[in-house]
């Protein structure tokens, strides 16, 4: 028996419409370049919101079906992390060079405070971005995300395995293939949101989600979480089996003052359930800039 397409497998998947911004690449001196999108907020003093996206995914693929509600509050920036999309390429995939991307972006943005916002991976990259540069980092909104992911043998075991796998690989980061392939496969505009996500997806390889993964095996960010002293909210996705929401609870408990939004939705809701992911997002974000806001 034959097995589905990617694509016919996709279809099959409920995908929301939305608007989907327009980007560019943007060169990061000294860094790289990577892709970026940057929509207007109400008003020019609009509080700027960096979206992070999560693993295997890129900016748009992660946050397109939230870029139109949130830019009624926040100037809303999103861009594809190393190794994803079109972002930077490196010769090593590395957590602390992802936080360090955000801010090198914001210097060339000409933004000296943001709010950070993250989802599953990119909510460990947001919180090693405000660790790594605190004074540019003015309140997180962390969804579906954790501080630690060996947390049991199995994982262990699997996040080990993981590591020398990548280490035994490593030379396919410089395959020019894997590299076409991915810049290939974005920057155009469907009209059909079921061939545009399939082209996102394809344009991260199955090497950078497997370098990924390694590194978010060696993340352990609880032994300064209590440091975090900006205002935190935590978008917690109940029905998530990637990770357990008890996890993510607990990610809030060791921030001083974080609020928590829950939401019945499994670890795809940021797409697949948007009609209810999004509208908690957006509350989240909009907790965060007012008790930023208020202690000013």
């Amino acid at each position: 028996m034959a097995l589905p397409s990617p694509r016919s497998a996709l279809r099959r998947v409920y995908m929301p419409w939305a608007r989907i911004p327009d980007g560019r690449l943007v060169e990061l001196p000294g860094r790289g370049t990577t892709y970026v999108t940057d929509t207007p907020g109400p008003s020019p003093d609009a509080t700027p919101l960096v979206l992070l996206h999560a693993l295997g995914c890129t900016g748009l693929l992660t946050w397109y079906p939230a870029v139109e509600a949130l830019a009624r509050r926040f100037r809303v920036i999103t861009l594809d992390q190393r190794w994803h999309g079109q972002g930077i390429r490196s010769e090593d995939f590395s957590l602390r060079d992802c936080a360090d991307d955000v801010v090198a972006l914001c210097d060339v943005l000409g933004l000296d405070e943001v709010l950070v916002g993250g989802y599953s991976m990119g909510g460990v990259v947001a919180q090693r971005t405000w660790r790594q540069h605190p004074d540019r980092v003015g309140g997180l909104v962390l969804a579906a995300t954790s501080d630690r992911f060996r947390n049991n043998p199995v994982e262990q075991g699997f996040f080990a395995g993981m590591g020398a796998t990548m280490l035994a690989t490593r030379g396919i980061s410089r395959s020019r293939t894997a590299v076409r392939a991915a810049r290939g496969a974005t920057g155009l505009r469907p009209t059909d949101v079921h061939d545009w996500a399939l082209r996102e997806l394809r344009s991260t390889s199955p090497w950078a989600v497997g370098q990924a993964l390694s590194a978010l095996g060696n993340h352990h960010s609880q032994p300064w979480l209590g440091r975090i002293d900006v205002p935190t909210a935590v978008v917690v996705t109940l029905g998530d089996r990637v990770i357990p929401a008890s996890r993510q609870l607990a990610l809030a408990r060791r921030i001083s003052g974080a609020t928590v939004h829950e939401i019945p939705t499994g670890h795809a809701g940021c797409v697949l359930q948007a009609e209810v992911f999004v509208p908690r997002f957006v509350e989240a974000a909009a907790t965060v800039d007012a008790r930023r806001r208020a202690d000013r």
